[in-house]
């Protein structure tokens, strides 16, 4: 009622923050893991599931025509070995995976770069980019042998437009992510637009591109099956196709597992590259 005094609004205490117990330690999602821990994590990864695939072959469950045993997979990779089938492939397709994954690099990063320092070359390239990274890289195999030929050219062009695209854009996004703070502060010192892009827009951008060239590495990978199908005569794809024909599934295995320790070999040298020149960013 208007003549009674206004009941006094009493505030309400906030409740407690409740304090972590003397002696708890707060994990966090990005905690580091010991050094020895991670080393035994890595050999799990790689030893669970080998145990894995010789307790399925030798379980008897599976065909061995379909699932050949460890045993019989280092057997037939001992036995390529020896004969000089597998070195002979393995240069071949080192040669065009190497010679493709380096025209696609020399190619795509200046074009990425620009495309993510300028506007108006992002505006002008990025639709058509955007377009043809979506383009099957297999679905030229025609065209390439009619412009190309049969030879070496045609199948590194294959390696080329497989990883091209999509390493120019994503290192167009990484050059995007340089803080516009440290280019503002450049120019107040300064420096010229040349001076910013070569001492820092490239430096900071350095690191994402090594890490866009290790995802790219291993798209090179799966185009050298395709890339040996164009009447290859040598190459670890090649020899996969030519195994098919004789369901020779060991020797399939065999240059799966060596496909696999040369990409792991690839991606931890590039690792290593990129933290040796991105030390700061750690």
């Amino acid at each position: 009622m208007s003549g009674q005094a206004a009941a006094p609004v009493v505030a309400k205490e906030a409740a407690p923050v409740s304090e972590p117990r003397p002696g708890r330690r707060i994990r966090l999602l990005n905690s580091a893991v010991p050094a020895r821990r991670v080393w035994v994590l890595r050999a799990l990864s790689v030893l669970g599931p080998l145990a894995a695939w010789w307790a399925l072959s030798a379980s008897g469950l599976v065909n061995p025509t379909f699932l050949p045993s460890p045993a019989a997979v280092w057997a037939a990779g001992t036995d390529m070995a020896a004969s000089g089938t597998l070195w002979t492939d393995l240069t071949a397709s080192l040669g065009r995976i190497g010679l493709g994954f380096v025209l696609a690099v020399l190619i795509s990063v200046p074009l990425g770069f620009t495309m993510g320092a300028l506007p108006w070359a992002q505006a002008l390239l990025e639709p058509v980019i955007g377009l043809l990274r979506y383009l099957p890289a297999s679905a030229f195999i025609p065209l390439l042998i009619i412009w190309l030929g049969i030879g070496e050219a045609s199948k590194v062009a294959l390696l080329v437009l497989g990883v091209v695209f999509f390493n120019t854009l994503m290192t167009a996004d990484v050059v995007r992510q340089v803080p516009r703070r440290l280019l503002e502060v450049s120019a107040t010192l300064g420096a010229g637009r040349l001076r910013v892009a070569s001492r820092v827009v490239f430096p900071y951008a350095l690191p994402g591109m090594i890490d866009a060239m290790r995802v790219n590495a291993a798209a090179a990978w799966n185009f050298v099956v395709v890339a040996e199908l164009i009447a290859a005569t040598s190459g670890l794809g090649y020899r996969i196709t030519r195994a098919q024909r004789f369901l020779q599934t060991d020797r399939i295995f065999a240059i799966l597992v060596v496909i696999g320790l040369i990409g792991l070999t690839i991606d931890v040298t590039l690792r290593l590259l990129r933290t040796r020149v991105g030390r700061w960013t750690a």
